[in-house]
């Protein structure tokens, strides 16, 4: 959730799915062919007003230290009005403007810490996005080692992040040891006639050993290696998942009078693969 406020106009290159095989272009131009294989998937199906999976997501309760780190303005629940099923197939993530704990806002934060975590492997979510100044949902994983290394050496990949404010944009970023918070390895992706809060939108990434590649829909739009980060490489040990709707914070400014209230990312599923032999 660190990330530096520059935008870049990102390049993006073709990309096929075909069932459970995936083709992109490396730096040499040589064809990756990767052959997926599914382990973990949450559907969110459900009835309406329902918890998520108890067996596969956990909460993060409160305002954190300092806003977790980012000012924030929001108190994280774990109330139906701010996480549970829509009963449509979609989990929905609602960032409410109510006073709670202090807090002038409320939303939620998940995560499959303790419950699930993987290294290396393609990782991917489905989402339609909120919208507003002042909003900011995010779909990213930090380092499982977190409670032994602290930030950043544990490492964080952001799959996607998104302002509120910039409806037509979102950034992938990771953040290490020499390269956290502003100075974090970033890139953008944006559609020049869409919007991601007007339907839903695939993110993911595939990651390895010595890269972490960035899709949007399925187009390739950032490669990161060890030659392209500012410091030590952290990306050699299994992750865990976090979906959020965040309120205010440095990456989006506080929200305005023009800010609608509540918002609500939909999440129509999150699954995660494996390399196959």
């Amino acid at each position: 959730m660190k990330l530096n406020n520059l935008l870049f106009t990102a390049t993006t290159i073709s990309f096929a799915l075909f069932f459970l095989y995936t083709s992109c272009q490396d730096d040499d131009n040589a064809i990756v062919k990767r052959n997926w294989q599914l382990v973990w998937e949450d559907d969110f199906n459900g009835n309406a007003g329902q918890s998520p999976d108890a067996t596969k997501w956990a909460y993060d309760i409160g305002t954190g230290d300092n806003g977790w780190g980012t000012q924030e303005l929001q108190y994280y629940t774990d109330k139906p009005g701010n996480v549970s099923l829509d009963g449509g197939g979609n989990l929905a993530i609602t960032a409410r403007s109510e006073s709670f704990g202090g807090s002038g806002f409320t939303s939620a934060r998940i995560k499959t810490q303790g419950l699930f975590d993987q290294a290396y492997g393609r990782f991917e979510a489905r989402l339609k996005m909120p919208w507003g100044p002042g909003i900011w949902p995010a779909f990213w994983m930090l380092g499982s080692n977190i409670n032994e290394v602290p930030w950043p050496q544990c490492g964080e990949i952001d799959i996607m992040e998104y302002r509120g404010q910039q409806p037509n944009l979102i950034h992938g970023s990771v953040h290490g040891p020499g390269y956290s918070g502003g100075n974090a390895i970033t890139k953008s992706f944006g559609f020049e006639n869409d919007r991601f809060d007007v339907d839903f939108h695939l993110f993911a990434i595939e990651w390895g050993k010595d890269y972490i590649d960035y899709y949007v829909d399925d187009q390739l739009y950032q490669r990161i290696t060890p030659d392209k980060v500012t410091g030590e490489w952290v990306y050699d040990h299994p992750f865990f998942i976090i979906l959020n709707v965040a309120v205010g914070g440095n990456f989006v400014g506080f929200p305005t009078p023009q800010t609608p209230f509540p918002q609500t990312m939909l999440v129509d599923y999150v699954k995660v693969y494996k390399e196959a032999n």
